[in-house]
Formats: C-alpha cells, structure tokens, sequence
C-alpha cells in the first residue's frame, strides 16, 4: 500500500507540474535498446567514429556519447571537457600525465588546437583489449554524417544518438557554457542533420533536462542518476520536476520496485553501464527497456533472452 501510495503521488506530483507540455515521446526504434557505451570503449578507443561505426556494425540500435564544447563554440565529442591521462598522446608522442590533464582544457581550445592531440594511441589501463588507432575527438556534425552514410551505405536501420552534455553548475563558464547555450549548440547541429526525432540528450544535471522541457519538449530527455544519494526516486522526480522520457541510473541501483514505478509512470529505463553478461540477463528479465555496455559484442548473446 505504501509503495501505491508512493507512485500515486508521484503521478500528482508531475501532473501538476506538466500541466503545459508531456516529454514523453516514444522511443521510436521500438523494442530492446541496446546502447554501445561511448560507441564501444571495450572495444575501440572511446568516442571516436572508429568506436561508432563497430558499434553500428555491432546492431546496436543507439549510440551512446558525450558532448563538450570549445572555444570556437563547435560541440565535440568527449567523455570530460579536458584530455584525460588515460587516453591522450601529445603531437610529439608524449603522453599526457594525470596532473595536468585538467588544464589541458577543451572549453579553452579551438577545434583545431583539440585535433593536435591523439586520443586513440595510448594503450588503455582499463580495456586492455581496446584496439589501438591514431584519431581525434570528433566533432558531433562529423559523427552523425559518418553514422547515417555508413547506415544508408549497409541498408541498416537509422541509428540513434544518445548524446550528454558534461556540465555541472560549479564549472559553467570554466569548462563548459551554462546549459541553455549549451542545449543550443547541440541542437542546432541535429536540426542541421535533421535526426531529432532519434536523438535522445542526458544529464546528470538537471538544468540541461528542465531548459530542454522547456524549449524543445519533443526532444527526448535521459535523467541520469549515480549513487550515493538520500533522495528516494520520488523526490528527484520532484525536483526534474516533469517526466523524462528515460530514467538512466547505474546498474547496480535497478531493483524490481524501480522497474515497476517507471513502467507506472511511462519511463523507460535505461541502466548504465554493463559489461558482465550474467548481469546483463538478470537485467533484461526484471524487465529494463534497454542497457548501455563497452562491449555491445555481448548483445549477440544477450538478444535471445526473453
């Protein structure tokens, strides 16, 4: 009774505050959402149009990515907003040491400064199987022209862009715009591409989620969560303030409650990010709408399970 009673005020809750606009499309790709994470980081070197086309070649059906921005105002495609240690090669070979990666700051660069830095190269500490290839940080326009040519070219299905925008209040105008201007940039690119009704934008800050509600409610939003928190699923509805169209927390938070509130309030849910198989099956049999993976190569198995 008291869980009813939970959902039910929920349901109050949003109503009211959605009494305007619903963002709560549907997904469009219909059935299982199989997101390659960063393209396949387990596989090929994160973020980049190499991860993005396996990832394709994979039949994943979105493609999972973050958005930065730089000084000329082009959105790229990057995990953080400066070249992280783990990943990066210098013009000259050198690679890039953890303590000064953080000044190394994207917001700061123009395009073409990002371009000097090989992110591709450097044998990754965490993927040891991650292929190794001299490439760039892309620029979000050129990953959707690559993307839908590769598609068109294989007669596959049009993809889907899950894309992030890395930006939290304490950093606006250090690393990033503030999220309106942000949210702009990113959807003038998918206007010009013409893919928004395949484009989903996430955040773990919910300003980018309320701007977009509020000025482009026909473009999906993904609430992403991380733990530890001592706010319950309620109250950060509450404080999103409507409903998304995808609730994205980490995996090892999906319990068979949460399952069943977002299925009583028409969101789906999408968890992050999954990399062991036995996990990947007790997920999609407690009824999650789609997971986010490194190594999308294991969907082929995961597919058959019902």
């Amino acid at each position: 009774m008291k869980k009813l009673f939970t959902v039910l005020s929920v349901l109050l809750i949003i109503a009211c505050m959605n009494s305007r606009k619903l963002n709560n499309p549907p997904l469009g790709v219909g059935g299982f959402d199989y997101e390659g994470h960063r393209g396949c980081r387990g596989l090929m070197p994160e973020n980049t149009i190499p991860a993005f086309l396996k990832a394709i070649d994979l039949h994943v059906s979105t493609l999972e990515m973050d958005a930065v921005i730089t000084k000329d105002k082009q959105v790229i495609i990057s995990h953080e907003p400066f070249f992280n240690h783990e990943i990066t090669t210098r013009a000259d070979g050198s690679f890039v040491n953890e303590k000064e990666e953080k000044s190394l700051n994207i917001y700061e660069m123009t395009y073409a400064q990002t371009q000097t830095f090989d992110v591709g190269s450097k044998p990754h500490p965490r993927f040891p199987g991650q292929q190794k290839l001299a490439v760039h940080k892309p620029r979000l326009a050129d990953v959707i022209d690559s993307a839908e040519a590769y598609t068109t070219l294989h007669s596959l299905k049009p993809i889907q862009y899950n894309i992030e925008t890395k930006s939290q209040s304490a950093t606006d105008g250090i690393y990033h715009p503030k999220p309106d201007q942000f949210v702009e940039l990113i959807v003038a690119v998918i206007k010009e591409k013409r893919v928004g009704e395949r484009v989903i934008i996430q955040s773990f800050d919910i300003r980018t989620l309320q701007y977009l509600h509020e000025h482009y409610p026909e473009i999906k939003t993904a609430y992403l969560f991380e733990p530890p928190s001592d706010r319950s699923f309620a109250e950060r509805l509450k404080e999103l303030g409507f409903i998304p169209t995808i609730y994205s927390p980490d995996h090892t938070t999906v319990t068979v409650l949460l399952v069943k509130q977002c299925k009583e309030l028409g969101i789906k849910l999408i968890p992050w990010t999954i990399n062991d198989l036995i996990r990947m099956k007790e997920l999609k049999q407690m009824g999650v709408d789609g997971m986010i993976s490194d190594f999308p190569d294991l969907y082929a198995t995961l597919r058959s399970v019902k």
